[in-house]
């Protein structure tokens, strides 16, 4: 039986020639009936360049596929950390807050701080029932070096987690910021202090800043490189090796809603860095790359929230088929200004990513996009196109330069401005500038208030029909 199958799938196959992209492209135009390719079928993207409709074998013969993929493969597990986002309150009530999500199938915690300092709370507290050497948890605060020197007071066995706070966008979005020559010198004593922790990450390299402040995914990849390229010249020329501070480093990268493209950017993201770290003759540390995603905030409707829950959705899939190794989804009421969390929309945000693992089990296989004519091609679109610009930044003397220059908020806020002007001519947005339920939610919305346009601003696109 089973070779009878066999020679009827070889017989039906061989019925059917092989089909190369000329001869589509000239059915398709033969069937447009005088209409103009370009213009009815080929998209043009925010960040420049054109998308066919069609993609074959043939689109991959120039490009360095070989390299891509053995990029990806610096993941280690096709699995990732459900990892949840919570806000500080006090010792006791996070700590009760963290303990029952983690009933509820959560794998890791960030905790963020705000403007407390956790030395200053009931560490024993917060942390209690909770052990670090089986549950990452990952602190946001800018009290890195006293918070670590208080945990290794009670805590005797191997951290997992590490710190979610990145320097540089407090430097971006900030007024007041100044990194001097003391911060970093605090940075390379945490990479130092956690050498004795692997799973514990020393150093945050984040693009949200640049992407809720309008950037393309060029950009968003280009300007997050260089700010990781910062840490490493910043931190060597303080003494550490680059051996000892790629391992501590984790991307924590915000996912859109083009479905393709964030696939795409995350694959382009660990071709980039590999390439990077073979310039700095260490290609052997690239499999301790690790690539934190969550969703985004910028394109969050306030007027129907629940379309959010779709676009969070979406975000979390191209997160796991780009190969995060840890991935927060936000709840889709996470917009509103709510006092109180909301529980229903924790619980979702909560289970999307358990749905994805237990249902769809896009947690069996690592870069399920390799072999797409499509995606290689994107991928490779957008690595070029972000090395190029990286490459630039790189010649202003790196970012810092270059946004001192205003470089990174000019070319963000053309990228924010052709976005918007998108929506205000043909590309819809459920919720938005389309099927908008006008009532709803009208007063729980915080405006973002911009106060001074040479440092980058935390918005949402849908702001502008708000």
């Amino acid at each position: 039986m089973k070779n009878t199958i066999s020679f009827m799938s070889q017989e039906l196959f061989s019925e059917f020639s092989q089909i190369t992209k000329e001869a589509w492209l000239n059915q398709v135009t033969k069937d447009l009936k005088g209409k103009n390719f370009s213009e009815t079928l080929i998209w043009q993207s925010l960040e420049g360049f054109d998308i066919y409709p069609y993609y074959a074998q043939e689109d991959l013969k120039n490009l360095p596929i070989k390299a891509i993929q053995q990029a990806q493969k610096s993941k280690n597990s096709a699995s990732w950390e459900n990892r949840s986002l919570i806000k500080y309150i006090n010792a006791k009530d996070t700590n009760l807050l963290i303990i029952n999500y983690l009933k509820k199938g959560i794998d890791a915690i960030t905790i963020d701080f705000g403007n407390y300092d956790p030395t200053e709370h009931d560490l024993l507290r917060l942390l209690n029932n909770i052990k670090l050497s089986e549950t990452p948890i990952y602190f946001k605060t800018h009290y890195k070096e006293t918070l670590l020197t208080n945990l290794k007071k009670f805590i005797h066995y191997q951290l997992k987690g590490g710190f979610a706070t990145d320097i540089l966008t407090k430097y971006f979005s900030s007024e007041s910021t100044i990194i001097d020559k003391d911060a970093w010198e605090s940075t390379k004593k945490n990479v130092i202090q956690t050498n004795e922790y692997p799973a514990f990450r020393a150093v945050t390299v984040e693009s949200h800043v640049f992407h809720n402040a309008g950037a393309n995914a060029v950009q968003e990849l280009a300007f997050t490189l260089s700010s990781a390229v910062t840490y490493l010249d910043k931190i060597t020329d303080l003494g550490c090796t680059i051996e000892q501070i790629i391992p501590k480093i984790e991307f924590s990268i915000s996912i859109g809603t083009n479905y393709f493209v964030e696939i795409a950017k995350l694959r382009a993201l660990r071709y980039l860095w590999s390439k990077i770290l073979k310039s700095y003759n260490c290609s052997l540390v690239t499999d301790n790359y690790f690539l934190h995603c969550q969703t985004s905030s910028f394109y969050d409707a306030k007027l129907s929230p629940y379309t959010n829950m779709l676009r969070a959705t979406t975000e979390a899939m191209s997160a796991t088929m780009g190969g995060c190794d840890s991935l927060t989804v936000l709840a889709y009421d996470s917009i509103l200004a709510l006092e109180t969390k909301s529980e229903l929309g924790e619980r979702i945000a909560k289970n999307v990513s358990i749905l994805m693992k237990e249902e769809a089990h896009l947690d069996k296989t690592n870069d399920p996009a390799a072999g797409s004519y499509y995606i290689e091609s994107l991928t490779y679109k957008l690595a070029t196109a972000a090395w190029d610009l990286f490459l630039k930044v790189e010649n202003m003397g790196g970012i810092l330069q270059a946004f001192d220059q205003g470089f990174i908020q000019s070319e963000i806020e053309q990228s924010y401005q052709a976005k918007v002007k998108s929506l205000q001519n043909d590309k819809i947005m459920v919720g938005v500038n389309k099927f908008r339920v006008e009532a709803e939610n009208i007063d729980n919305i915080p405006k973002s208030v911009v106060s001074n346009k040479n440092i980058l601003q935390n918005r949402r696109i849908s702001e502008v029909y708000e």
